[in-house]
């Protein structure tokens, strides 16, 4: 096990799509009837940029009007990236959640780092028990700034007077784990919680790899 690897102390986890699913398709397979109508609402109208704006901080309220005066075809539909925004998401992924419960029972102390708009973020911690799992959640949307910009890991790491080299950031985005690493963390880049389990194992933050089997799962101690 290499030496950067041995420092390792804190895990600081990306929330969306590590340990939440969240998908605006979950709500808007409910409301459009063909796919390639959903597609193009999603890419033109609740679109990437859109929700960036919100993970920056922009209030749902004034964002969703503006939005509505800008496509007021659409007005039914965009209220309900408000309305409804709890059907974006189906929950903690089981398999990373358990990844995130085995790191509490070792001890390692956990934070998160989240590009996520303040307003949902406390409709979700209020749905959701993963969130009381942490030590420390900085959230884009109540800091005015988003990953991959330097200022909201530099934020972690002050606030919680972390140092960057004993941290582990996690996230599914790569350019997110570029920002950690541009700071000094070591960065993972999330695809999978079997793939997360063996790179976990390999930084000596949760169990041997000799106890588990050939699916990252662990074995029972007999």
């Amino acid at each position: 096990m290499s030496g950067d690897l041995v420092s390792l102390k804190v895990v600081v986890f990306d929330i969306g799509n590590v340990l939440l699913r969240w998908d605006p398709r979950l709500l808007y397979r409910k409301i459009f009837s063909e796919e390639n109508q959903m597609e193009w609402f999603l890419s033109q109208v609740c679109s990437e940029a859109f929700n960036r704006k919100l993970d920056g901080g922009a209030p749902f309220a004034a964002a969703i009007e503006a939005l509505v005066a800008q496509f007021p075809d659409f007005s039914k539909e965009i209220r309900a990236y408000d309305e409804r925004w709890l059907e974006t998401t189906s929950g903690p992924i089981p398999e990373t959640f358990a990844i995130l419960e085995e790191l509490v029972a070792e001890g390692v102390p956990l934070y998160a780092i989240t590009n996520f708009s303040y307003e949902k973020f406390e409709v979700a911690r209020c749905a959701f028990e993963l969130f009381d799992r942490f030590d420390g959640i900085v959230v884009s949307g109540a800091e005015g700034v988003v990953k991959p910009e330097a200022p909201i890991y530099r934020l972690l790491l002050d606030r919680y007077g972390l140092d960057a080299s004993d941290c582990l950031f996690i996230d599914d985005s790569a350019a997110n784990v570029d920002g950690a690493r541009a700071v000094g963390m070591q960065g993972y880049h999330y695809r999978d919680p079997i793939s997360l389990r063996w790179k976990l194992t390999e930084c000596g933050l949760l169990c041997r790899k000799s106890d588990l089997n050939d699916k990252g799962q662990v074995l029972e101690k007999r």
